[in-house]
């Protein structure tokens, strides 16, 4: 993404109001959800008559600017003590070439998190994260001190403005697809069908080294 800092407040605003809550039934549900956006509004499920489900989600972090290492684990500690946040599993740290204009190298890893919240206030509270460890959105593909990214949420298909499940480059990034196959090898990515542990034989991960 490439907002301006106020850019991204005003996203995190527009992402907490519009939440909803949405039942799941259980992981790896067959066949997926796939939701359009004019499905997926304000109204449509009742937070007072549904609750929410306990969900397993992925996401992926990366850093290269600071003291990236602290910055990643800090970042997983700030999550696992947010209400409705549960830290499941996380990967090792992986340094990674960056994409883009020159810069630092990454440090990149991936986590299991289990949520009691909807995709767009999880998004929220990641994006929130960012800021609170001085992510600027300047320049896109630039370096970063934190980012955050919602990979997978359950075996949901969502396609909404700012936000889209699973990850729309998630099959072509091994500095994702390395990390998250090592703590979840079998989760089935919705769209194309196939196991992470498959998708990460489609891709170079000569760039990738595990620290």
């Amino acid at each position: 993404m490439g907002e301006d800092n106020g850019m991204g407040m005003a996203l995190i605003s527009q992402l907490v109001s519009n939440s909803v809550w949405v039942a799941f039934n259980g992981l790896r549900r067959k066949p997926p959800i796939r939701m359009k956006s004019e499905q997926y509004t304000l109204g449509q499920f009742s937070p007072s008559t549904i609750a929410p489900a306990s969900i397993q989600s992925a996401i992926a972090l990366g850093s290269n600017l600071g003291d990236s290492r602290t910055i990643l684990e800090s970042a997983l500690e700030i999550l696992d003590q947010t209400l409705g946040i549960t830290l499941k599993a996380q990967s090792s740290w992986y340094q990674t070439a960056p994409v883009g204009p020159p810069q630092p190298d990454y440090l990149n890893g991936c986590a299991l998190l289990e949520v009691q919240l909807t995709p767009q206030e999880l998004l929220a509270t990641l994006l929130k994260i960012e800021v609170q460890f001085g992510r600027v959105r300047q320049e896109r593909w630039g370096p970063r001190t934190l980012d955050l990214d919602l990979l997978l949420f359950d075996d949901l298909i969502l396609n909404l403005p700012h936000l889209q499940l699973p990850h729309p480059r998630l099959t072509e990034r091994a500095f994702v697809l390395v990390p998250l196959a090592e703590i979840a090898p079998d989760w089935i990515e919705p769209v194309s069908g196939q196991s992470i542990a498959q998708l990460v034989q489609r891709v170079d991960c000569s760039g990738v080294r595990r620290l």
